[in-house]
């Protein structure tokens, strides 16, 4: 959901941090407790925290490179290149997590593995849920902040927010919870019945749930990178606010642009009173600019372009017909 606050800002960046450190511990935890274990699942599950760090690495990279104000070079600012990074981010997870994971778990219910003792993996990934837990709570406190804020359904503002890099956070972090259960009944699995199947398709499905995770933060930043506009009922909402202006009489053609977060650019052509004066129109330019900045202070640019209506399409007269 766009037109959200500039302090979001730093929150989203405190929000991607405490991802970073919480997997970049526990991707080295689990390589040990794989290898140990001799567990494909948990195997996965290390390839999963190190997609997911590269991920999270790339959203801070997003955010600080995002964050530069306009030039000459970028008149319009950096905020669309938070969308790339953030898409290369979704590929990172899909490259460096799914695919590791369909493959191991593939490769172990064809040939199977020699299981190791798995005490060290549930400790593991006792110690994985609590901190991608807490990772996950700090994500959720965010987004529902910011959907309690906008009095917003929680799942419509996910689903609609460009804030992309919680966005990945919120998702990821609710997956590695997913995946640490799925590592989990695997060992177990494994464990009761002596065979490996349990653990290789519990690779598999932690695989095919970084694909469904990395397929809709691609899909959500590519709508971003090609141009989204405010949802229908902002737009109406910035339409009415325009029509309050003194002068103004209609708005003939409104176009918004989502270039951020806290990053919205809206043109439009107006049509102004027929007897207002050259100065009373650019009084009222600046008065819609002020007014849609107070009511969303995300609306960084306003164009007004003073267009006249269309003239009334005259009624047509059938053929064969006598005019009077």
């Amino acid at each position: 959901m766009p037109l959200e606050a500039e302090g979001a800002e730093s929150e989203s960046l405190a929000t991607v941090v405490v991802a970073v450190a919480t997997n970049l511990v526990l991707a080295a935890a689990k390589a040990v407790g794989g290898i140990v274990s001799g567990s494909s699942a948990m195997l996965s599950e290390a390839a999963h925290s190190v997609a997911d760090t590269v991920t999270e690495v790339l959203l801070l990279a997003s955010l600080k490179r995002s964050a530069r104000p306009a030039d000459e070079a970028h008149p319009l600012g950096y905020g669309p290149e938070r969308y790339i990074w953030a898409l290369l981010a979704s590929i990172a997870t899909f490259a460096g997590g799914a695919v590791f994971a369909v493959y191991d778990g593939i490769h172990t219910l064809v040939h199977g593995e020699e299981p190791g003792d798995p005490a060290l993996s549930y400790v593991v990934l006792a110690v994985a849920f609590l901190l991608e837990g807490y990772s996950l709570l700090v994500a959720w406190r965010q987004v529902t902040g910011e959907a309690a804020r906008l009095r917003a359904p929680l799942g419509l503002y996910v689903k609609h927010t460009p804030d992309t890099a919680v966005k990945a956070v919120l998702l990821e972090n609710a997956a590695s919870l997913v995946g640490l259960v799925l590592a989990a009944g695997g060992l177990l699995g494994a464990q009761l019945t002596g065979s490996a199947v349990c653990d290789g398709v519990a690779s598999l499905l932690i695989g095919l749930l970084l694909v469904a995770v990395a397929w809709e933060l691609g899909r959500s930043n590519a709508q971003y990178l090609i141009g989204r506009p405010l949802p229908a009922p902002l737009r109406a909402e910035v339409r009415e606010e325009l029509l309050s202006v003194p002068h103004i009489e209609g708005v003939l053609e409104l176009t918004t642009l989502v270039q951020g977060p806290d990053e919205v650019l809206i043109a439009a052509k107006v049509d102004f009173h027929d007897l207002a004066s050259a100065r009373q129109v650019e009084a009222a330019c600046e008065d819609a600019e002020d007014q849609l900045r107070q009511r969303w202070p995300a609306v960084r640019r306003v164009y007004l372009d003073p267009t006249p209506s269309p003239p009334p399409a005259e009624a047509s007269v059938p053929p064969g017909a006598v005019q009077g």
